[in-house]
């Protein structure tokens, strides 16, 4: 395996991206921290996303424009993927390799909880920053 590839915590779902960048962003709306219990930090893949195991995807339609996938044996969470452009979000720690990356953003930091921070220094966005990039979609 490479920089880009990676897997679910059980092995059964394996990926590889084709172009994954080396930002690292954190959201903080409250879909993302419901569902995994914290931020979402993820990666930006673009659309050029291979799955092998793809019978073990379950896809959850968490908005009228995105989608969230997992793995239906160990529940890991394995993208958020914008259903227009198909591009993909992949959480960071599924990589194999982490090497290169860079915090560079947080989202949704107008719904962060109080009782984390985090020290590095990022671009920040609110949720009406998000909307108004992706034309008054909604999370």
């Amino acid at each position: 395996m490479n920089n880009q590839d990676g897997r679910c915590l059980c092995g059964k779902v394996k990926f590889s991206v084709k172009n994954r960048g080396n930002k690292v962003t954190a959201c903080h709306c409250g879909m993302c921290r419901r569902w995994g219990g914290g931020p979402l930090i993820e990666v930006e893949c673009g659309a050029q996303v291979t799955f092998n195991g793809e019978g073990s995807i379950s896809v959850y339609d968490s908005s009228e424009w995105a989608q969230r996938g997992f793995c239906k044996h160990c529940g890991s969470h394995l993208f958020y993927r914008i259903k227009d452009t198909q591009e993909y979000q992949v959480p960071v720690g599924l990589f194999e390799n982490q090497q290169n990356l860079i915090f560079k953003e947080q989202v949704f930091i107008d719904e962060k909880p109080d009782y984390y921070s985090f020290s590095n220094k990022t671009s920040d966005l609110t949720g009406a920053e998000i909307y108004a990039m992706y034309a008054g979609s909604q999370e």
